[in-house]
């Protein structure tokens, strides 16, 4: 199963919202089950920056079918994944990354955020993938 650009648009709608909401400005990814791009959107005034911080984020997501937090929990030094974030080409192992599940419970993409602290990155994340 992969997700579908309407599901994505209205992930990045959800998101979008819980950013508002949290008085912040974001970069919101979403990718397929494959972790390649199916959307995105720059808020007005977010951190051009963060752009591929919340890419990565989302295909981090994907890549483990974990929230990006976890994996930070589980890499940090002496930990079973210590740096981990050097595979892949980068990944980014701080919270602002959710998998995506659809009613099957089946993982058909992620969500990546970046632009604000990370408990503000994961809540929109979580909002937009629980959004399904």
């Amino acid at each position: 199963m992969n997700i579908t650009l309407e599901q994505a648009e209205k992930i990045i709608n959800v998101a979008k919202e819980k950013s508002i909401a949290l008085n912040t400005k974001m970069n919101i990814s979403v990718v397929d089950a494959g972790a390649n791009l199916v959307a995105f959107a720059r808020m007005d005034g977010a951190w051009l920056g963060s752009l591929d911080i919340s890419l990565k984020k989302a295909k981090t997501a994907r890549f483990f079918d974990m929230n990006t937090g976890v994996i930070g929990e589980l890499s940090q030094p002496g930990g079973s994944l210590y740096n981990i974030e050097h595979s892949n080409g980068g990944l980014i192992t701080f919270p602002g990354g959710v998998p995506i599940k659809n009613e099957n419970d089946e993982i058909i993409g992620a969500i990546g955020v970046s632009g604000s602290s990370v408990e503000n990155d994961h809540a929109v994340a979580e909002a937009g993938a629980n959004s399904l």
